[in-house]
């Protein structure tokens, strides 16, 4: 069998003429494509925001346009490479649906997405409790929550268990109230105690006059009679008004002869004769 080298050079030669300016074309074509859509994504935020949107609808559409636009970009390129393109949405459909029948899980979470847009149980900016997560919403992607924690970690939840299982929302409401239980000794004054967390709770400002603060004997344990303690707040009062009146009740309590109290065993021992 002979080999003729000068015959295939003339086939790559023909290849290059007729596919070489096509290539060029469909990579320059991408080339301004990605910049095109980096800027109508930049121009997409602007008007939105100047528009005053909600954030949590901003960030859902630039994200599917963005995805949107790609889409489209890839299809117009390989349509100038020469691939027929009736051919390739038939293959390109036939694929989606089996892919879309694996990834079942995405198109779930794209629901939720759209849900969440919908009907707002929370926004970007609320802090929410929800899928075992607690933080502030960052984003609200197509497919995905961004949550940020309190210590700065970033969670990634999906929107399909966010839109179809219960969470709780700290920010939609203007006022929290915080309980403690605080105990003293069996022989300790109750009405004493009841008297002083009364005026710690006067003396802290954040803590709102309406409602009264409730403050009752809620069970005599074994080793300790406890106090329920009820106040309500500004929900971004909640955990500084906490942590200072448990350290106020322990700092004050020993000068108004109170005693916090802590598991205790007798032992009696009998001597046999």
């Amino acid at each position: 069998m002979n080999f003729d080298i000068s015959n295939v050079w003339s086939k790559l030669l023909d290849m290059a003429v007729e596919y070489g300016p096509k290539l060029v074309g469909a990579i320059f074509i991408a080339i301004i494509g990605m910049y095109i859509i980096k800027l109508i994504d930049k121009l997409l935020g602007k008007m939105l925001a100047r528009n005053n949107n909600d954030q949590s609808l901003t960030t859902f559409l630039k994200s599917l346009v963005n995805i949107a636009l790609k889409t489209l970009l890839v299809v117009s390129v390989l349509s100038m490479i020469g691939i027929e393109m009736t051919s390739f949405i038939a293959i390109l459909g036939a694929a989606g649906l089996a892919v879309g029948m694996a990834l079942s899980g995405m198109l779930q979470n794209f629901a939720g997405g759209v849900i969440i847009l919908l009907f707002k149980p929370f926004r970007v900016g609320d802090f929410i409790d929800a899928q075992g997560q607690v933080g502030t919403v960052k984003e609200i992607q197509i497919f995905n929550t961004v949550l940020t924690t309190l210590d700065n970690k970033t969670i990634i939840v999906p929107n399909g268990g966010l839109s179809t299982s219960s969470l709780i929302n700290y920010s939609t409401q203007e006022t929290r109230r915080v309980d403690w239980t605080f105990s003293i000794a069996y022989g300790d004054d109750l009405e004493t105690a009841k008297a002083h967390i009364r005026s710690l709770c006067d003396a802290d400002q954040r803590i709102l006059k309406d409602p009264e603060v409730f403050i009752a004997l809620s069970e005599m344990a074994s080793s300790s009679v406890n106090i329920v303690v009820r106040a309500w707040v500004k929900s971004a009062d909640y955990w500084g008004v906490f942590f200072d009146m448990n350290e106020n009740v322990y700092k004050t309590f020993g000068s108004k002869n109170l005693h916090i109290p802590f598991p205790q065993l007798d032992v009696h021992l009998h001597q046999q004769k």
